[in-house]
């Protein structure tokens, strides 16, 4: 064993073993472990006793030139995912490669890597590789241990990339940090490229093809990782502050877009048989609800799926919801050029409103909610264009979408309306300009029911805060009009029934209602598109329609009493997502808890000296909103917190 010089010692030291590692010296907790996968085929890390051991891998290409470069990533591919048994699998492709990588379970913390490439056209690399990349906040300081080689020389020819300390062949390869170890393990002799990012990662670079790939070529790796550390099991101080009140929570709302008549129905019935369901949104159908600029829609029989879609609308409104009524696709009289539905090769969606039509397009929006109203009852709460930041599919700049809000709201004011015009409804959180020009309008404030934001992308907590900001600056509710955390999900549906899409989802529920204090967050959707229920003939699947573990999720956050506010609420340990709400007056709490880690006990403090029991509910892969008791004394309660469990209290 050969000890290198010490100028890498701030990130990592290097050891060249010449015999095989044996896993498992260090750390000692062997419970069954599983790898999470992303469905574009990203490992994101092993978990064990849910504790989850962060890393990342991707495959990624570097052309010849040395400036094309591609790799997997969310939104990037149109990948497949599938699982069978213990193995998760991703095809995708990059360009002339196409990919299926086969991640399985392969004992405690262990998973087996399989990457099968085919090549479809004569292309000449610089390289094509599997990347591992250990992060630096896990592994600043790491020794990186080599077994198998046969030669003391680290570098071995020129590397295509950057800041190379490592290029050379060995067997295995291990990091171990002070509280983590990750080890790659090879059938034979591997090349292994090993370089420190800016940031300070780790990136280990395993080779899949170097040079020149030819048309037919397949091209199969195998080998085997392994992550170990230490698992935090620390008790956990949970405290509630009950003397600071924030915005209300209405509850749990739903997205109800009709677009799948044969599957839709039982997945909206069951829905609202089951769940207490606070808001609802439903689509304005406006290309079909008025083709021709000149003809008066409400003079005629109405086309089937408008006809449904108002239906849809007044079965909200007769449960008691509040109603947005949104529009995605336009008339082609309402917007310039022929209607896009797809990007351009550019990357530009939809299109721009023509304004020479102004009136007519605030009179035919106008005509349609003055339709239901006349015809069936009841008037919407408020009006939005689906995600015009981006262009889903009208697309506005934020000065058009300021107009936009004065015009439509005075035309509908002017017929007697009470219905707002929403600010915002944004493809996602990370676009927060687009509303800067309409809250700084005081003409435009006037027509606001609510600000909006789609919670695909933009979860940081800086980024969602400005939300929570905007909303406390006009004194008006935050609404998540479409909750979830994959835009491009129903291209690989399986995904829905892994706990790693459940987690995540209800997790980021949890942080947005903690940071954003919204009124409401409707999950998109509670119809057979991106359903929280299996079966049915849904995406192929012929089960019996049943939950999953999302439609138990959605059911506790749903189980949520009514008119509860937003109060602060602290974990002293990571890994923990809080959010509480309350209301003094009747002394009636919810306190709901995301664990992304492993089993804790938990000391819960805040609560008022009145209350002597809280109902305890928890969803997992293994309890479906199973129900407890849990005693509180002077205002103070004690609980466990289950492993990767999402977990409600709330006062009996």
């Amino acid at each position: 064993m050969k000890a290198y010089p010490t100028f890498f010692s701030n990130a990592l030291r290097l050891v060249v073993c010449t015999l095989l590692l044996i896993s498992g010296v260090l750390f000692t907790h062997n419970a069954h472990a599983q790898a999470e996968v992303q469905p574009w085929g990203n490992m994101v890390g092993i978990r064990n006793k849910g504790q989850l051991y962060t890393f990342g891998s991707s495959l990624r290409v570097f052309g010849a030139d040395g400036k094309h470069k591609a790799f997997t990533a969310k939104e990037k591919q149109s990948p497949k995912y599938s699982r069978l048994g213990d193995a998760q699998s991703v095809v995708t492709r990059i360009d002339s490669l196409f990919f299926k990588q086969t991640i399985t379970e392969a004992g405690p913390g262990k998973a087996k890597v399989k990457v099968e490439t085919i090549v479809k056209q004569d292309t000449t690399l610089q390289g094509l590789f599997f990347c591992i990349t250990l992060p630096a906040a896990e592994y600043t300081g790491a020794t990186v241990l080599l077994s198998g080689t046969k030669s003391d020389e680290l570098n071995q020819g020129t590397s295509v990339l950057p800041n190379t300390f490592i290029n050379t062949d060995a067997k295995a390869v291990e990091a171990v940090a002070a509280t983590r170890k990750l080890n790659v393990d090879f059938e034979s002799l591997q090349r292994i490229v090993a370089r420190v990012d800016a940031s300070g990662d780790i990136e280990l670079y395993i080779p899949l093809a170097m040079g020149m790939v030819h048309r037919g070529d397949t091209l199969r790796k195998e080998f085997t990782i392994k992550a170990q550390g230490d698992v935090d099991e620390q008790p956990v101080n949970i405290a509630i502050n009950t003397t600071q009140r924030g915005r209300a929570f209405a509850g749990l709302g739903g997205n109800f877009r009709l677009q799948n008549p044969k599957t839709d129905p039982q997945v909206i019935d069951y829905s609202l048989q089951n769940l207490r369901v606070a808001w609802g949104r439903v689509e304005l159908p406006w290309r079909f609800w008025q083709p021709n600029k000149d003809v008066n829609p409400a003079g005629g029989e109405l086309t089937p799926f408008v006809l449904k879609s108002m239906q849809m609308a007044k079965r909200l409104d007769s449960a008691g919801m509040p109603i947005i009524l949104s529009a995605w696709a336009p008339p082609a009289w309402a917007v310039v050029g022929e209607p896009r539905f797809q990007p351009t090769p550019e990357g530009v969606w939809g299109n721009p409103l023509n304004h020479d039509n102004d009136e007519a397009i605030y009179k035919s929006i106008t005509d349609y909610i003055l339709y239901m109203k006349s015809h069936f009852g009841f008037e919407v709460k408020m009006f939005s264009f689906n995600e015009s930041d981006l262009g889903i599919n009208i697309r506005q700049t934020a000065e058009e979408h300021r107009n936009f809000i004065k015009g439509l709201g005075a035309y509908m004011a002017s017929k007697g309306l009470r219905t707002k015009v929403m600010l915002g409804d944004n493809s996602d959180a990370t676009t927060y300009n687009f509303i800067y020009p309409a809250m700084a309008d005081p003409e435009a404030r006037k027509y606001i029911g609510a600000i909006s934001f789609h919670s695909w992308r933009g979860w940081e907590t800086e980024t969602l805060q400005k939300w929570a900001d905007a909303a406390t600056q006009l004194n008006l509710p935050l609404i998540v009009g479409e909750g979830s955390i994959d835009a491009a999900a129903w291209n690989y549906p399986g995904i829905f029934q892994e706990t790693t899409y459940a987690l995540e989802e209800i997790n980021l529920y949890a942080r947005m209602l903690a940071i954003c204090q919204p009124e409401t967050i409707l999950q998109w959707q509670l119809t057979a598109d991106y359903s929280p229920l299996i079966g049915g003939g849904i995406f192929g699947n012929n089960e019996p329609l049943h939950p999953g573990q999302r439609f138990w999720n959605l059911k506790q956050l749903a189980t949520t009493p009514k008119g509860l506010f937003a109060m602060p609420v602290s974990a002293d340990r990571p890994g923990i997502s809080a959010a509480a709400m309350g209301d003094n007056g009747t002394t009636t709490y919810a306190l709901h808890l995301v664990n992304n880690g492993s089993t804790r006990d938990v000391v819960l403090s805040g609560l008022p000296a009145s209350i002597t029991h809280l109902r305890y509910y928890i969803t997992n892969t293994k309890m479906n909103m199973k129900e407890e008791d849990v005693e509180v004394k002077d205002g103070v309660a004690k609980f466990k917190l289950p492993a990767v469990s999402f977990v409600s209290l709330m006062t009996k």
